[in-house]
């Protein structure tokens, strides 16, 4: 079973909800409480975000974490990797000394095309997609794939 971490589940219903209104201002607990996560789980999520420059941070006693660019620019591909690291389907897709069977494998370069595919269907999915009131169709043929992956 391919899933995501919950982690990375939950970064992306934070981003979503700061999405909402995009130069608003919120304080960790004021998201904590709005989308009912932990407050320690949020202040870890926030900080990575903005690790990440996904989100900027405001001190002061009107601070706390807003969207660093604009929803449109935001992909649930850049939330997930700012939390679970690169995407990667299998562990040759990141690296291929990651297996020991690597020099042998048939089946590398297939999988590689699905790990892109992947990818590819998470970059197309922006924040302002997520915060739609209904999920946009997706029609994604094979060929299209390929022609972004080479």
């Amino acid at each position: 079973m391919l899933l995501l971490s919950k982690l990375a589940d939950y970064a992306i219903i934070i981003a979503s909800y700061s999405a909402r209104e995009p130069q608003q201002t919120y304080t960790a607990a004021e998201i904590a409480l709005a989308v009912n996560i932990a407050l320690p789980t949020v202040q870890k999520i926030l900080k990575r975000l903005n690790q990440a420059g996904l989100l900027q941070s405001e001190r002061g006693p009107h601070g706390g974490y807003r969207l660093a660019k604009r929803p449109d620019e935001i992909s649930v591909a850049q939330i997930i990797a700012a939390l679970d690291g690169p995407i990667g389907l299998t562990e040759c897709s990141l690296a291929e000394d990651h297996c020991q069977k690597a020099k042998g494998c048939n089946i590398r370069s297939n999988l590689s095309l699905i790990n892109q595919a992947l990818k590819i269907a998470l970059e197309a999915v922006t924040l302002a997609d997520m915060i739609k009131p209904t999920p946009r169709e997706v029609s994604i043929s094979l060929d299209s794939l390929r022609a972004h992956v080479r």
